[in-house]
C-alpha cells in the first residue's frame, strides 16, 4: 500500500461510544460530505451505539488543523460462520447505507488514508467488507480511483436495486399509473363516506414526538408486533427511535407524515434527510383498512411533495429490492453492492477469500429461508362489509386510535385487540 496521498493527515480508531465529544466536528463534516448518509449523522449513530453498536468503533481522518475529513463507522468481525475475518463497515436493520462520510474537496486523499491506516494496522483484519455500498456515484468514483492506484483487490457481491424517487423524473412525480391512480381515488371516495380523510406533517421536535408515537403504535398493532419485529416491541429500539427521530427532527432532518380518517391515525410514515436526499425510512399503517391501501395512500400523498422539496435531488425509499408496493410507485433505482477489499497481502489469497464469503452467505440464504419458512404468515385483513353508511352515521364512540403506554403494553402483551380485524368506527365496521 502506498503513503497516504497528503502526509498532513492524521488517522486514528475510536470506538462509537466515545465520539459524543466530537459532535461538532463531525455534523460539520455532515455537511461538507462527498455523498449524505442520515444513518451517519451523529444523531443518529450515537442514539444506535447502544442497542447497535457492540464492537464498533470509526476511523477518524483528522487534517493538520484539527478539522475532521473523514468517518469510516466500522465493526471488526471475526471468524464468520466459516469465513475470514474482516473489518466491516457499520450498518444494521435500521441503518440500511454504508456510505463514509468523507470531505468532498479532499476525498481521494482522505481514502487513501483510511485505507493505508488499515494496511499499517497489524491489528486491523486484512480484509474490509463495505457492505450497502452504491455502485455508482461521487464516492464510488472517489474509492475506484485510490484502488486502481493502489492496485488493491476488490470484488462485489450482494448487487441489487431498490426503488428511489428522483427529482425531475416526471413519471415519478406521479407516484402511480393512470389506472392505479384511478383506483385509489376509488377507494379514498370509500373511506370518506365514513368521515374526513386528511394529512397531517410533524417537522419539529415537539411535533415529532406525538407523531412518532402514532407509529410505534401502528406497527406495534400490526403484524410486525406479532412477529415481535415492530420497534415498540424492544424498549431498547423503541429509544433508539425515539432518540434519534427527535434528534434528527430538531435539526430540521425528520418529518413524520399521518394519514387520518376522523382525526384517527391509520398510516404513518418517517422521512429522514441529510443534505440533497431524504430516506423513506419507515411506513406503518392500521391493519382494520388494509382494503383502502391506507400505506399507498400516503405515499401516493406523499410524492408530488418530496419531488418538489427545495433541494432534495432524490429520496431512497429504504425497501428490498422488488419490493411489491414502492417499486410501483417510484420508477427510479438505487444500485448497492457489498465490496470487498483486501487491504494488504495476507496467508490467504484473495480469490479463496472470495469464495469463502461466498459459501457463507449462501449458507445465511439457505438459514434465512428456513427460518422465514418457520415463521407463522402475515395474517390478510378480513373483506368484511363495504362501507355503504354516510359520514353522520359514524360519529361518536366505538374504536379511538390507542396512545398511552398501557394501550402499548397491551399491545405488546397480545397484540391489539382486533388489529387484523376491520377498523371499528362509531361501532360501525370499516
Amino acid at each position: 500500500m502506498h503513503a497516504p496521498l497528503s502526509p498532513t493527515l492524521r488517522v486514528e480508531w475510536r470506538a462509537i461510544s466515545t465520539l459524543e465529544p466530537i459532535v461538532e466536528q463531525w455534523r460539520s463534516l455532515c455537511e461538507r460530505a462527498l455523498e449524505p448518509n442520515v444513518f451517519y449523522d451523529p444523531g443518529f449513530a450515537l442514539a444506535a451505539a447502544p442497542v447497535f453498536g457492540a464492537r464498533c468503533g470509526a476511523v477518524l481522518v483528522w487534517s493538520k488543523g484539527g478539522r475532521l475529513m473523514g468517518l469510516f463507522p466500522a465493526r471488526i468481525a471475526g471468524w464468520r460462520g466459516g469465513a475470514v475475518p474482516a473489518i466491516t463497515g457499520w450498518t444494521h436493520p435500521y441503518a440500511p447505507l454504508g456510505t463514509p462520510l468523507v470531505d468532498r474537496d479532499e476525498a481521494e486523499a482522505v481514502i487513501a488514508a483510511w485505507l493505508d491506516h488499515l494496511a499499517q494496522d497489524r491489528s486491523m483484519p486484512a480484509l474490509l467488507m463495505l457492505p450497502m455500498l452504491p455502485e455508482s456515484g461521487a464516492f464510488a468514483a472517489a474509492l475506484n480511483a485510490v484502488l486502481a492506484r493502489s492496485k488493491l483487490p476488490s470484488a462485489v457481491f450482494a448487487r441489487h436495486r431498490r426503488a428511489m424517487l428522483k427529482r425531475g423524473n416526471s413519471q415519478d412525480e406521479q407516484a402511480a399509473s393512470s389506472r392505479k391512480r384511478k383506483e385509489l381515488q376509488r377507494q379514498r371516495r370509500r373511506l370518506e363516506e365514513f368521515g374526513p380523510v386528511g394529512f397531517t406533517a410533524a417537522s419539529d421536535r415537539t411535533q415529532a414526538a406525538g407523531a412518532l408515537e402514532d407509529f410505534l403504535v401502528l406497527e406495534a398493532s400490526g403484524w410486525k408486533g406479532v412477529a415481535d419485529t415492530a420497534a415498540a416491541n424492544d424498549p431498547a429500539v423503541r429509544r433508539f427511535v425515539e432518540t434519534a427521530v427527535t434528534a434528527l427532527a430538531a435539526q430540521g432532518q425528520a418529518r413524520i407524515d399521518r394519514m387520518t380518517l376522523k382525526d384517527r391515525t391509520i398510516a404513518a410514515s418517517i422521512t429522514l434527510r441529510a443534505g440533497d436526499t431524504a430516506w423513506f425510512w419507515k411506513i406503518a399503517y392500521n391493519e382494520g383498512v388494509a382494503r383502502f391501501s391506507p400505506g399507498v395512500q400516503l405515499v401516493h400523498e406523499l410524492t408530488p411533495d418530496l419531488a418538489a422539496r427545495a433541494g432534495l435531488a432524490r429520496v431512497d425509499s429504504c425497501a428490498t429490492a422488488d419490493h411489491p408496493m414502492i417499486d410501483h410507485m417510484w420508477h427510479g433505482r438505487l444500485a448497492l453492492c457489498d465490496r470487498l477489499i483486501a487491504v494488504r497481502h495476507s496467508v490467504l489469497p484473495f480469490g479463496l477469500a472470495c469464495l469463502a464469503e461466498t459459501l457463507r452467505r449462501s449458507a445465511l440464504a439457505g438459514a434465512k429461508a428456513l427460518r422465514d419458512g418457520m415463521r407463522p404468515r402475515k395474517p390478510k385483513a378480513p373483506s368484511g362489509p363495504g362501507p355503504q353508511q354516510a359520514a353522520n352515521d359514524l360519529a361518536g364512540g366505538g374504536h379511538r386510535h390507542l396512545r398511552d403506554e398501557v394501550d402499548l403494553a397491551r399491545i405488546l402483551m397480545r397484540g391489539q385487540p382486533g388489529a387484523h380485524e376491520a377498523l371499528d368506527v362509531g361501532g360501525k365496521r370499516v
